[in-house]
């Protein structure tokens, strides 16, 4: 179990590192699911993939993991509004290409991403590798 959470922590920051890094280099795509309600979605933009960037960084460092765990955990929560827009207004992502379901399902995956997290950041982590 030790061995695949270490790949699983290992899988989880290079998808966290590649998240934040494209939040940079398509930071359009990024600001266009920020709700209309949000103050500023550029800098949001730049918050949110530094803090993936931060986050994932951190999930490889033994006495950072906890709290990398935790805020990837507290960003996950924080960007589910972009998530819930999506799915509840798909017609405006209509050039994506993609059907309206995919936006749906957006939804569950921020809890299978939540959980993934913690269970290697969070759940038993005695072990610092």
């Amino acid at each position: 179990m030790r061995h695949a959470r270490l790949i699983l922590r290992i899988v989880a920051a290079v998808f966290f590192i590649g998240a934040g890094v494209n939040h940079f280099r398509s930071p359009s795509f990024y600001e266009r699911i920020v709700p209309p309600k949000f103050p500023s979605p550029h800098a949001l933009v730049a918050i949110s993939g530094v803090a993936e960037i931060v986050g994932g960084i951190g999930l490889l460092i033994g006495p950072l993991r906890r709290l990398a765990g935790w805020g990837l955990i507290l960003l996950l929560i924080a960007v589910f509004p972009a998530n819930l827009y999506m799915a509840i207004e798909p017609e405006k992502f209509a050039d994506l290409h993609l059907p309206a379901w995919t936006f749906l399902a957006r939804l569950p995956l921020q809890l299978l991403l939540i959980g993934w997290v913690w269970f290697v950041s969070l759940r038993g982590n005695s072990d610092s590798r």
